[in-house]
């Protein structure tokens, strides 16, 4: 059996009197896509930079490739590619110079290079742009080359940091398919994400960070599962505080709530209830514009552990 492609003990990060990273211990099976999800400001972007040997622990241990990120960086580094927030990329390079000074660094031949950089073409999908100068680029047109630099070397380990921020939805199913692929062929994924359903889709496990602890850590099914619960939203316009009265003591109902022209009914199994709810509205006179149900989501399970939902765009 292979070794952990991540493996964390007590990992902690302080800046002065901040505890970004508070005792994490982690573990990543090799060859798994592991989605990493938190609140801004909860520890997500240090716990990376930690992994990635950027950025020193305060406290604990962490392997990486099966080198130690402080005894042995370089190592790490050889064996992980790392697409994070900010782009590091020189204006005045094209991105085909950028791609083969990378594949360089990393010592492949530039025959190599070039054969890795027509691999990676159709992932950046940038067509004769590839040879203009990145200031011309727009910012998602820089974090697809960001990406296509960090496969390069065809890492064991990747990082990818909102890997799909400004990416239009075409491009964005692109990248979800690339890293299928390349997981598929045994690469393990280190995913951080505000989109909850990238995390939903991609992930085999999810851990959520919050305060700078692991508050969860399972597949997402098994998260929804345990910490969200179905749903049952009925419109009733202008009626909205009748049909909160009404359904309230229903059998089988955890919560009402109203938000603002819609009632939630909180419970456990929303196809048992529905039938039961449009009775109840029904028998208290209540006009129902539209009556539905959703089952739990990964949003539903954040806004439980962390008390607020991720929104994609927002700066950590």
């Amino acid at each position: 059996m292979s070794n952990p492609a991540i493996i964390t003990q007590g990992l902690g990060r302080d800046f002065d009197d901040n505890h970004a990273v508070i005792d994490v211990d982690l573990e990543v099976a090799t060859g798994e896509i592991y989605g990493f999800l938190g609140p801004n400001g909860a520890g997500k972007s240090t716990m990376v930079r930690m992994l990635c040997t950027l950025l020193a622990p305060s406290s604990g241990m962490a392997m990486v490739a099966d080198y130690d990120v402080v005894r042995n960086p370089g190592a790490v580094r050889l064996r992980i590619g790392a697409a994070l927030q900010s782009a590091a990329l020189d204006p005045m390079q094209s991105g085909r110079e950028i791609l083969l000074l990378q594949g360089r660094l990393y010592g492949l031949s530039r025959a190599a290079t070039s054969e890795r950089i027509e691999t990676l073409a159709t992932l950046i999908d940038l067509g004769e742009a590839l040879d203009d100068r990145i200031k011309t680029y727009s910012g998602g047109m820089k974090r697809r080359l960001d990406l296509a630099a960090s496969l390069i070397h065809t890492p064991k380990v990747l990082f990818l940091d909102e890997p799909t921020t400004g990416l239009d939805p075409v491009s964005r199913n692109r990248i979800w398919e690339e890293v299928r692929r390349l997981n598929d062929e045994g690469m393990t994924i280190f995913l951080t994400t505000q989109y909850l359903e990238e995390a939903d889709v991609l992930s085999d496990r999810v851990g959520i960070i919050s305060s700078g602890r692991i508050v969860a850590e399972d597949s997402p099914d098994t998260l929804k599962r345990r910490y969200g619960s179905d749903v049952i939203v009925a419109q009733t316009p202008g009626q909205e505080d009748d049909a909160v009265a009404a359904l309230r003591n229903l059998p089988g109902v955890e919560r009402v709530e109203r938000h603002s022209d819609d009632v939630m009914v909180v419970t456990p199994n929303a196809s048992k209830l529905l039938s039961p709810v449009a009775l109840a509205l029904q028998d208290a006179g209540i006009t129902v514009a539209n009556l539905a149900m959703r089952t739990p989501t990964l949003d539903d399970v954040f806004l439980e552990l962390t008390g607020g939902r991720l929104r994609p765009g927002a700066d950590e």
